[in-house]
């Protein structure tokens, strides 16, 4: 071998290392776009979130209005057929549903999905019961409904 076939490497003689440094600069640029679009989409998807849970409260908060009304407009017939003392049973379920709705009005959204965390972490068979009781209830009422738009 001649001793030209061995140069030493100089200060301007970096092409691997730019090479590696250019990849190096590519890949971060890339983890930064991840986390901006993960940052951006999280905190879309957390708003979302929120806004649902508020319409779900104001929506539950409804329901459990109307259900009040309707125990204490049908107490009034549990007196004339089975006497006060069960129209008073009614009169209070009906109150109970009534100051529930309140309470549940009264709470911020944030309140309420931390409590309900707090319930699952605390009893998760009974969170599990009570979704798999919800579930079967909407199914029933799904599959009434449409069994009364064949009829």
């Amino acid at each position: 071998m001649a001793d030209t076939d061995f140069t030493t490497v100089t200060d301007g003689d970096t092409t691997a290392a730019g090479a590696t440094d250019a990849a190096a600069s590519k890949t971060d640029q890339a983890k930064q776009t991840v986390k901006d679009y993960s940052s951006k989409y999280g905190a879309q998807a957390t708003d979302r979130v929120r806004t649902l849970a508020e319409t779900g409260k104001e929506r539950a908060v409804g329901g459990l209005d109307q259900l009040s009304q309707l125990i204490n407009d049908a107490a009034q017939q549990v007196d004339e057929k089975l006497g006060a003392q069960y129209g008073d049973y009614a009169r209070t379920a009906a109150g109970t549903v009534s100051n529930f709705a309140e309470q549940l009005n009264g709470k911020d959204t944030e309140e309420l999905i931390e409590e309900a965390r707090e319930f699952v972490r605390k009893s998760p068979g009974v969170a599990v019961g009570v979704a798999a009781a919800l579930g079967f209830a909407v199914a029933r009422l799904v599959q009434s409904g449409i069994d009364g738009n064949k009829a």
